[in-house]
C-alpha cells in the first residue's frame, strides 16, 4: 500500500482515482481545479473528482495555482506522499511540487507517447483518423509530457467511434493501468523508458476548427472532424444563414449513384425524412445522421426533416 496524493479534475481522472481507491491505497489527498459557475444561473459545480472524494471523505484541496505557491506547497510537503498521481489536472505543476514524493510523479496520458504530447490526445487521434491510440503511463519531469515512460496499452479506435465514446473507454483502461503501474513502482519493478527525439503535439482545441470547409476537406476529414469533435463543440455549417451542426455522420464514395461531379461541394443531392440528407463533398458524400439546427436540440436526421425543409441544390458553405 502506498501513501497517494491525487491530483486530477474530469470524468477521466475520476476513473483512475476510483480505481486507486478500491486498489487499497491509502489516498492523503485529492487536489481539484476550484469549482466553476456554470448553466443560466452560474451555479458552481463540483468537479467529478470533487464529487468522488466528497463521497469517500477524502482530504480535498482546490489551488486557484500550483506555481508560486508556498502555502499549498508546504501542506503538500506535510502530507509526505509516496507518490503524487497526476491525471488531467490541468495544471502543469511546478519542480517543487515534482521533488516532493520520494518514488515520484506519475501521469496517466491518453496516447502512445510520444504521440500527442500536450492538452488534447484523444481527442487529435480521431480527428486525424487513427486507427490505434492507447494509455501510457509516466515519471513526470518539467516538460510538457516528457518524462520516462513505465507502461504502454493499445486500444484500437472504432472506425465510427467518436471523441466521446474513445474518452470512456480510455478513463477506464487508464485506472487500470495506473493501479498496475503503482503495484510495479511498490514491488521496484518498474521500467523507466526513455520517450527519444521524435514526437508529434496535440495542442488544445479551437473554435475555429469546427466550421466544416466542404471546398478543401475530403468526406473522411470531414466525416473525422464531425467524431473528432462530438461531444465537445460539435462541426458546424452554415445553410440559409443558419448554423447547423453535424453531430454524426457517415461516408458514401464517388461510385455510389448519387455521386454528382457537376455539383458543388456542399450542394444537397438528397433530403427526406425516408431516406434522410446527402450532402456533396470534395471526394464523396456525407450522408447526416444527426443534426442540430440552430438553437434547437441533437436529434436524428429522419426526426429533424420531419419538421424541417432542407431543400434538393441548397448548399452548405463554410
Amino acid at each position: 500500500m502506498l501513501n497517494i496524493l491525487f491530483m486530477g479534475t474530469p470524468d477521466f481522472a475520476k476513473e483512475s482515482l476510483e480505481a486507486i481507491y478500491n486498489a487499497g491505497h491509502n489516498i492523503l489527498g485529492v487536489v481539484t481545479n476550484p469549482d466553476k459557475p456554470k448553466g443560466r444561473g452560474m451555479k458552481l459545480i463540483a468537479s467529478p473528482v470533487k464529487e468522488y472524494a466528497i463521497e469517500k471523505n477524502l482530504k480535498i484541496f482546490q489551488p486557484e495555482k500550483v506555481r508560486k505557491n508556498e502555502e499549498f506547497i508546504e501542506q503538500i510537503k506535510k502530507l509526505n506522499p509516496d507518490v503524487i498521481c497526476v491525471v488531467a489536472y490541468g495544471k502543469i505543476l511546478p519542480k517543487e511540487i515534482l521533488e516532493i514524493p520520494r518514488l515520484g510523479c506519475i501521469n496517466v496520458h491518453g496516447s502512445l507517447l510520444p504521440k500527442y504530447r500536450g492538452a488534447a490526445p484523444i481527442q487529435w487521434a480521431v480527428l486525424n483518423g487513427d486507427k490505434i491510440t492507447g494509455i501510457t503511463t509516466m515519471y513526470m519531469d518539467v516538460g510538457m509530457d516528457t518524462g520516462d515512460m513505465i507502461l504502454k496499452q493499445e486500444v484500437e479506435i472504432g472506425e465510427n467511434e467518436t471523441t466521446g465514446e474513445l474518452w470512456d473507454r480510455l478513463s477506464k483502461i487508464g485506472g487500470q493501468l495506473l493501479v498496475e503501474t503503482l503495484n510495479q513502482i511498490e514491488q521496484k519493478k518498474a521500467p523507466r523508458i526513455p520517450q527519444g527525439k521524435d514526437f508529434t503535439m496535440a495542442p488544445m482545441l479551437q473554435k475555429q476548427m469546427a466550421n466544416i470547409d466542404w471546398e478543401n476537406q475530403t468526406a473522411k476529414q470531414i466525416k473525422n472532424l464531425v467524431r473528432g469533435l462530438n461531444p465537445i463543440m460539435g462541426a458546424y455549417s452554415t445553410l440559409e444563414n443558419k448554423k447547423i451542426k453535424l453531430w454524426k455522420v457517415d461516408v458514401l464514395d464517388k461510385s455510389d449513384d448519387l455521386f454528382d461531379e457537376s455539383k458543388k461541394n456542399g450542394e444537397v443531392l438528397l433530403s427526406n425524412c425516408k431516406n434522410g440528407l446527402y450532402i456533396k463533398a470534395k471526394d464523396g458524400i456525407i450522408k447526416v445522421l444527426e443534426i442540430q439546427g440552430e438553437n434547437a436540440k441533437r436529434m436524428s436526421i429522419e426526426d429533424f426533416l420531419r419538421g424541417n425543409s432542407i431543400k434538393i441544390e441548397s448548399i452548405f458553405k463554410n
